[in-house]
């Protein structure tokens, strides 16, 4: 899992209106909440028992988002009231327990009520980055299935599978983009765990539920990068789009080059525009 980043975004408050239910019209003000989480034990340094990394704000709105953060510890009928003040939700990278931490106890709550929305027509997409990605991976396996990788801070081309150029996440990028995405050392890493390609293939839920559209190799396993639901509009990445326009610590895997920033800008477009999906909002004080 990767390490939290310096910068902690302040929390804020929201009052969503009402929306028309799906299929009525596009909804081009979307609310993307992104779930914080613990800060590590022991870390004197935080201002507060938990964070979000600006740059995951950044990102979203530098895509015509806005964002509200989800705070952990909250109950579970707040967290469904604060489902149906938003259209989407982002699990961002990290570095907490993504089985016993309130950040995974939230996540599975959200989880299972974007698969019951989801499931009853009213979409809701789902991101996960890093973390994210994991977390994703355990609430649909139901038990862990990482292995440790060495891909702590690298920068590493993709390796797209043949369902990547038609998928709903990469379809739309553009030739050169993708062309680079596969050419070139810009996908971040700061994870030391991933999920391998063996593990993945082994387990009839995580096949039955994910397209695998991308892996990488540490020089020993293979491990899966990108993926997406067959069914649903949730979406994943083991490395980080959110950090190079967003993030300047000078570091092995930090990579600022136009074509690590487009990809950024890409994958944060896509999932904006899915929240741009009208999903059924109810009128709450989230917090």
């Amino acid at each position: 899992m990767c390490p939290p980043a310096a910068a902690v975004f302040a929390v804020l408050t929201a009052c969503v209106a009402c929306a028309p239910g799906r299929g009525q019209q596009l909804n081009y003000r979307p609310i993307i909440g992104v779930l914080a989480q613990e800060n590590l034990p022991g870390d004197q340094s935080a201002p507060a028992p938990s964070y979000i990394a600006a740059s995951y704000v950044k990102y979203l709105e530098g895509a015509g988002a806005r964002v509200v953060p989800i705070r952990i510890n909250r109950t579970e009928e707040e967290y469904t009231k604060i489902f149906y003040s938003i259209n989407g939700l982002l699990l961002p990278g990290g570095d907490v327990d993504i089985q016993t931490s309130q950040f995974s106890r939230a996540a599975r709550i959200f989880y299972n009520l974007a698969l019951k929305a989801n499931d009853a027509g009213d979409f809701f997409p789902i991101w996960g980055t890093c973390q994210g990605f994991q977390q994703l991976s355990v609430l649909t396996a139901n038990k862990n299935l990482l292995t440790l990788t060495d891909t702590k801070s690298v920068a590493l081309p993709l390796t797209f599978t043949a369902a990547a150029n038609s998928s709903r996440l990469f379809q739309s990028f553009p030739k050169d983009l993708m062309q680079s995405l596969s050419e070139e050392n810009i996908t971040a890493n700061f994870h030391s765990w991933s999920l391998s390609v063996q593990n993945y293939t082994r387990n009839y839920k995580l096949k039955k539920f994910y397209r695998v559209l991308s892996t990488n190799n540490d020089g020993v396993k293979e491990f899966i990068s990108t993926m997406e639901a067959k069914h649903f509009p949730f979406y994943a990445v083991q490395w980080h789009p959110e950090k190079s326009p967003f993030e300047w610590i000078d570091k092995p895997g930090m990579v600022h080059t136009t074509s690590a920033v487009r990809a950024s800008f890409y994958t944060a477009s896509f999932f904006v525009s899915e929240g741009n999906v009208t999903h059924t909002l109810m009128t709450y004080h989230m917090f």
